[in-house]
């Protein structure tokens, strides 16, 4: 069981990396902010090496009161929340348009599984090219998306990637600050990261004994 994880930046790579020993077959990459940057050096890594599956991980916006500041929370879906067109009636997501996609899902047994080990709530987990910085767009977000626990930088062009090259995709993130207006105070960055590490150390057991191959 070869698992590639890829995260945004070095803190975020250094926080997942501390939860395995050094004979571990998991790959942590720094992949760069965003979705494009994300998916161009998660499909870089993946022609590369074969792997058995993929985890976009790193910090992330909670959606209030569902998942505060220093939880857990593991993707049951991984959505591109602003992939697709503003109208006159709202936006309009690219599936509507013909065309696309919006949405990748991870196994749910695994999902289960995960959340059971790390104590992690589950939802869908959104992709954002721009992060939340208002009260009025936290709303907007989850009335178009209720099911949604947290916003994050590059979930989607993670799972793109792994989507093509036929590989399951995973996303798990350490919440760092509410999702909303931007208040640095409130911010919990080395919390999350803290609380990275010990959810990927929960959750390795289950990640290295995971099959594949069985029934999802």
């Amino acid at each position: 069981m070869r698992i590639l994880v890829a995260t945004a930046v070095p803190a975020e790579r250094d926080a997942v990396a501390r939860a395995f020993t050094g004979d571990s077959a998991v790959d942590v990459i720094a992949a760069g902010v965003g979705p494009a940057a994300a998916a161009a050096a998660t499909a870089t890594a993946l022609a590369g090496a074969p792997y058995d599956l993929v985890v976009s991980a790193g910090i992330a916006g909670g959606f209030q009161p569902e998942a505060p500041v220093g939880s857990l929370v593991i993707a049951d879906e991984i959505t591109a929340a602003d992939l697709g067109a503003e109208t006159p009636d709202g936006f309009v997501p690219v599936t509507e348009l013909g065309f696309g996609t919006v949405t990748h899902r991870p196994p749910n047994a695994l999902v289960r599984d995960l959340a059971a080990a790390a104590g992690a709530r589950t939802g869908a987990v959104l992709t954002v090219s721009t992060v939340t910085g208002t009260a009025a767009r936290a709303t907007e977000l989850r009335a178009r998306h209720p099911r949604a626990l947290a916003e994050a930088m590059e979930g989607f062009g993670v799972a793109e990637a792994a989507a093509a090259h036929g590989i399951p995709v995973l996303e798990l993130r350490a919440v760092s600050n509410p999702v909303g207006p931007r208040d640095r105070a409130a911010w919990r960055i080395g919390d999350a990261l803290a609380a990275l590490t010990e959810g990927f150390g929960k959750c390795a057991p289950v990640l290295e004994s995971w099959n594949p191959y069985d029934n999802q």
